[in-house]
């Protein structure tokens, strides 16, 4: 499709016809949520069964109709693979999945010159003729990335997304036909947080989206003025808005929150708890897998998606790691995804596996909450001072309410946003990095009204490292 000018009649035609559309895969979603909802009660065999089995149906279509994994699968018979053998084959990187992109695709009439045509003509995440919708990501990573998701997929993450706080909405006594939620979020494409967090859980559920890199003045008129019962959006923006709800900047009273795209913070948790005393679910996901895991909202820690998506924590190697013992990083091999099979893909991301049972009875697998990313970490030549060192000092601060730190040559430039003691604050930064190692450490601080989120996705990067 070319692209249209705003308010033009063919415009509206296309507009017309994308919202018919995602309005029909909507309602897959919340017809397959039933079945979603189903599994959360399902035991360890039933897990394993069902993973197993996926497993093998992805293995084997992958093998057939991508190049890229057909070389990577070779010597492997998919009808009766473990997940042994799946620790057997090469990790694949983000450089991969954008150097092989053709090769890896598995729709015969769709390239990456048609991708990024597609990325370049869209207005409201279009579908292609084969109900394929195209994303890109913000590239943090320092890769940009560009994927391809399926009806199917988009389903499937929609529910691993939802299918917690449906169940929980099924059980609510309190449940009503005037439920409203507020998505925070990109808002515009390409970015697919906005079509895969705006999904009604709840009958009569009335949603809006709120760009989350608007002004923050914005952003908090919106939310007032939507007067959401429910908020989801991007970590850091639910976090400064419930720092404004307790400043006495926002009055709403949302009975669940969910959080995602982002870590979320001990102080951006502690600050929701603060102001609304709401459950909170926290979602680690990615654009290439999908969702990852899911808080329950009763235990500590994320439920990994075990029906959807095999993790394996791994040495610098790829060599698979004990449950007790530290991963360099983590793979992820996504089940749902036939278009663009990710199979023992590098995340960038450091999980911790908690040990027991959740208290909700739950029998899925539990990661710690996601710190961040391991490119989150600082090196200062042969030394790496981890982002902890400034989350424990900038996120303690009650006068700091968002933060940016970007590395400098032998230090950080730190920009804050709020009122806080910048002579202070300078000192407790210097004195923490000093404890890392650093013998001279140069940091500067700078209060600005806000911070720069990426353009197009509207998230924010909190550590920004020297390259």
């Amino acid at each position: 499709m070319s692209r249209s000018v705003p308010g033009s009649a063919s415009d509206d035609a296309e507009h017309t016809a994308y919202a018919r559309v995602r309005a029909g895969q909507v309602k897959a979603v919340q017809a397959a949520l039933e079945d979603h909802m189903g599994r959360l009660d399902w035991s360890r065999e039933q897990i394993e069964r069902y993973r197993i089995e996926r497993l093998r149906a992805l293995l084997a279509h992958a093998r057939e109709r991508s190049p890229f994994h057909a070389r990577r699968l070779r010597g492997l018979d998919p009808s009766s693979a473990s997940l042994t053998d799946l620790a057997s084959l090469p990790m694949m990187t983000k450089q991969d999945a954008q150097d092989e992109w053709d090769s890896i695709v598995t729709v015969r009439n769709l390239d990456r010159e048609r991708a990024e045509r597609i990325l370049a003509e869209q207005q409201w995440f279009s579908y292609t003729p084969g109900d394929e919708q195209i994303f890109s990501s913000g590239g943090s990573s320092g890769v940009r990335g560009v994927y391809v998701w399926d009806w199917q997929f988009y389903v499937s993450a929609a529910c691993l997304a939802w299918r917690v706080q449906a169940r929980e909405e099924r059980r609510a006594s309190s449940a009503s036909s005037c439920a409203r939620l507020a998505v925070l979020a990109a808002g515009v494409p390409p970015h697919a947080s906005t079509p895969l967090f705006d999904v009604p859980t709840a009958p009569g559920m009335e949603t809006v989206v709120i760009p989350a890199g608007a002004p923050f003045d914005e952003v908090v008129a919106a939310v007032a003025a939507a007067r959401p019962t429910h908020l989801v959006g991007y970590a850091t923006v639910i976090g400064r808005l419930a720092r404004a709800a307790v400043a006495g900047d926002l009055d709403i009273s949302p009975v669940r929150v969910s959080t995602n795209s982002e870590p979320l913070l001990d102080e951006d948790r502690q600050a929701i708890r603060d102001a609304w005393s709401a459950p909170i679910h926290n979602l680690w996901g990615s654009t290439e897998i999908g969702v990852q895991a899911v808080g329950c909202g009763y235990g500590e820690g994320l439920h990994v998606c075990e029906d959807e998506v095999v993790l394996e924590r791994v040495d610098e190697g790829g060599a698979p790691v004990a449950a007790d013992v530290p991963a360099a990083r983590t793979l992820a091999t996504g089940l749902a995804n036939r278009t663009f099979p990710f199979i023992r893909y590098d995340l960038g991301d450091q999980v911790t596996l908690l040990p027991g049972r959740c208290a909700c009875g739950s029998a899925f697998v539990r990661v710690a909450d996601i710190g961040g990313r391991r490119d989150d970490d600082f090196r200062y030549g042969t030394m790496t001072v981890p982002a902890s060192t400034f989350r424990y000092v900038l996120g303690a601060d009650p006068r700091v309410s968002e933060y940016q730190v970007r590395q400098t040559a032998d230090g950080a430039e730190i920009f804050a946003v709020g009122d806080p003691d910048v002579s202070a604050l300078t000192s407790a930064v210097t004195a923490a990095l000093r404890r890392q190692g650093l013998s001279d450490p140069q940091v500067r601080i700078e209060v600005v009204d806000q911070l720069q989120r990426h353009q197009a996705s509207g998230k924010l990067q909190r550590f920004i490292a020297l390259r």
